[in-house]
């Protein structure tokens, strides 16, 4: 992929808008890819995106998941799952610090070194990483962006004395319960962020702290790798962690990019330690403050052009050194341990017998560990794997399928719910790989509806433990009171929850319903005249006024029936469906062969499509003038028609598509217009908005009549034909 496009490097702290900024960057261009740390932050962007262009422009592509639209112009991704072979014109890759990261830095070093975007490339990260970025890569441009906001140490802080909006943050599961358990005592509850739990998951305990329905959260560091929370205080309650082999202190550069989540945009935040922990040291706090830190000496490595000749050979170049002193060999990596186990399997190095099977057995050594077992127990699961695809060329679809009904239960307490995601998510990752089961699309949902079932059952599982949520027995009618309703109504958040428990309903069924809604298909949302968008036989929003009327805005018609997290859920999948209509619409106007239009052609697809599908001749008449025979013969392909009065797209005046059509002009217009039924239909005295309105839809109208326009008005070619082949009047015999 490597080019010698510009290269930018944005470097700063947390809360610097840099990931926000490579976003709206790529949407600049025509086509982007960008790399992400972490599978939560890749939906997270997937989502923001999606809602920007619609969800048919826009992949999501981590270990598990993988959403690929037929023709997507953005790729969102993990780092990991980068698809290195897709060319696009701006790609980035983000935390790009964690190249120097003793287990996955080898993978960030490989995207530094050669994944390059055809016209620009950026790389997002901390400023440690300035020196070996300037070695690397001479030529790039090195930029600094200052923190939006100040960061402030607060000294250490008892359970009882933490300002709302506030996390702490363990490094252990074991601490996380314990100091959620202390804050649903104390404090009445506390939402969950663990690194294991799916992003439908995830969402949920993000949304329930975010709307105030709680006002703490207690998290692992999986905060800490750009997931925007509304954060003022990030307290922690350890400053060591076990990296794998022994536990070690938490190094400053880790801290401050914790600590960092503290504060938004221009909000100031603050950081501190839990009791009976002490202040931080002086030095260290104002280190975190300044975001000054010692640079990274190396970036670890692996090579990437390996030999697969034979499982030694593989071996070697895996264990093969680097040539640059600013590199270091990776020293931990699952891949590489199970590799090592297995090569030692005498039935395993049987079946290697030439390099497919050993580029196979490679791939299969990848299968992440998710479970976290022991080595061997992980390397066990990859042999069978491997064995099956050698043996047979495919996993059969009854062990997959038992596989994946074994962990299909939603009992449990939440330490036997996470073990049976983490199961399923292995599963997912292998089901994703076309070529390794017959029917993947198949086994991919089955796995995600298995994982959002367990993902549901522990949501529940969790607010159950940590959210105080003591009520009165279920009576219709009967007033809610005491604290918990008090306190509820104080924070002026809770109007749904207690309107919910006034009428005995379940809080959480409300967002399991969303997220469903959430992760539905385009195919699930429909979209009438009126502007309405409807789901599961209720209308969710209205299409509102955007910029322009390709361009609507979208409002949530649910008041008062889901959280405020929910409802900000439900906005970005409506705005995304709502972008999708849109797209699908006008989608012959944007084929590839677009790109070949003169300026006169790309005006008039503009025009045409800003107008929804139909101008007038007139006024479009200097650019029909400038049109080459090329612009002509690719309107023709596009199914764009020029008549004598009219341009419109042929593929625009079937039922649904007019029926759109009128739901984007009644958003901008004064007077809602129905869509038309018939082909032709007679009409009053119309007023100017009128005709336009008409206009849009498809239709001209003629003295008392409104006739759609591919019946009004033949094609120009067509019409002269018809006048060449038009017999004369005969003239009258000589006398």
């Amino acid at each position: 992929m490597a080019t010698d496009a510009s290269i930018t490097a944005l470097l700063g702290p947390t809360n610097t808008g840099k990931t926000h900024r490579a976003v709206e960057r790529m949407l600049e261009h025509e086509s982007g890819m960008i790399g992400l740390p972490l599978r939560l932050l890749a939906r997270e962007v997937y989502d923001k995106v999606s809602a920007r262009v619609g969800e048919r422009r826009v992949a999501l592509v981590t270990g598990e998941e993988k959403r690929v639209p037929a023709q997507p112009a953005y790729w969102v991704s993990t780092v990991e799952a980068m698809p290195m072979d897709r060319a696009v014109d701006f790609l980035a890759v983000d935390e790009i610090q964690l190249a120097a990261h003793r287990e996955r830095g080898h993978v960030f070093t490989d995207r530094l070194l050669h994944a390059r975007g055809r016209i620009e490339t950026w790389f997002l990260g901390a400023e440690t990483l300035r020196p070996l970025l300037a070695t690397h890569l001479p030529n790039a441009e090195l930029r600094r962006h200052p923190r939006l906001s100040r960061l402030r140490h607060a000294g250490s802080a008892t359970l009882g004395q933490l300002p709302p909006r506030s996390a702490v943050v363990a490094f252990s599961m074991a601490r996380v319960y314990e100091i959620a358990e202390r804050l649903r005592r104390r404090r009445g509850g506390a939402a969950v962020v663990l690194g294991a739990l799916s992003p439908r998951a995830r969402n949920a305990q993000v949304a329930m702290f975010q709307s105030g329905e709680v006002d703490h959260m207690v998290a692992t560091d999986a905060i800490g790798m750009g997931l925007n929370l509304d954060l003022a205080h990030v307290a922690f309650a350890d400053l060591e962690k076990f990296d794998g082999k022994r536990p070690r202190p938490l190094e400053p550069a880790e801290l401050a990019q914790i600590a960092g989540r503290a504060g938004r945009f221009q909000n100031d935040g603050t950081f501190g330690t839990l009791a009976p922990l002490p202040p931080l040291p002086e030095r260290l706090a104002r280190c975190i403050e300044t975001h000054s830190f010692a640079a990274e000496r190396v970036l670890i490595w692996r090579a990437s052009d390996l030999d697969t000749s034979s499982v030694a050979a593989l071996i070697a170049s895996l264990k093969r050194a680097p040539t640059h002193r600013a590199l270091r060999l990776v020293e931990q990596a699952d891949d590489f341990s199970a590799l090592s186990t297995l090569a030692r399997d005498p039935e395993v190095v049987a079946r290697t017998t030439d390099p497919a099977r050993v580029r196979l057995l490679w791939e299969t050594c990848q299968i992440p560990d998710y479970r976290q077992l022991m080595p061997e127990a992980h390397a066990r699961l990859i042999r069978e794997v491997f064995v099956e695809l050698c043996d047979r060329g495919r996993l059969g679809k009854d062990r997959l399928a038992r596989h994946i009904r074994r962990v299909d239960d939603p009992s449990g307490d939440i330490e036997t719910l996470l073990g049976r995601m983490a199961a399923i998510r292995t599963w997912t990752y292998v089901a994703s790989h076309a070529g390794w089961v017959d029917d993947p699309e198949h086994f991919q949902a089955t796995a995600r509806a298995v994982e959002d079932r367990l993902s549901d059952a522990l949501s529940a599982r969790l607010v159950e433990r940590f959210v105080e949520r003591s009520r009165p027995k279920k009576h219709a009618g009967v007033p809610v009171d005491g604290p918990w309703a008090r306190a509820f109504e104080r924070a002026g958040a809770f109007s749904h929850l207690l309107a919910q428990v006034r009428s005995g309903a379940t809080p959480e069924s409300d967002e399991a319903w969303v997220t469903r809604l959430v992760d539905a298909p385009h195919e699930c949302f429909a979209l009438d005249a009126r502007g309405r968008i409807v789901a599961d036989g209720r209308e969710l929003g209205v299409l509102t006024r955007g910029p322009d009327r390709v361009r609507p805005e979208v409002r949530v018609t649910l008041e008062g029936e889901v959280s405020t997290g929910a409802r900000a859920r439900l906005v970005r999948r409506l705005a995304a469906f709502s972008r999708d209509v849109v797209a699908e619409l006008f989608a012959p106007l944007h084929a590839p062969s677009a790109s070949e239009l003169s300026p006169a052609g790309r005006g008039l697809i503009y025009q045409l499509e800003r107008e929804l599908g139909t101008l007038l001749s007139g006024p479009a008449a200097e650019q029909l003038a400038c049109l080459t025979p090329r612009d002509r013969e690719i309107l023709a392909e596009m199914g764009v028609i020029t008549g004598e009065r009219a341009i419109y797209l042929k593929s625009g005046l079937g039922p649904r598509a007019v029926e759109q059509r009128a739901a984007l002009w009644n958003v901008h217009a004064e007077s809602p217009i129905a869509p038309p039924r018939e082909p032709s239909f007679a009409v009053g005295r119309l007023t100017p908005a009128e005709r336009r309105g008409l206009l849009a839809l498809g239709y001209l109208t003629e003295g008392t009549r409104a006739v759609r326009v591919d019946l009004a008005d033949a094609p120009r070619g067509r019409r002269r034909r018809r006048r060449k082949r038009r017999p004369r009047a005969a003239s009258p015999p000589a006398s």
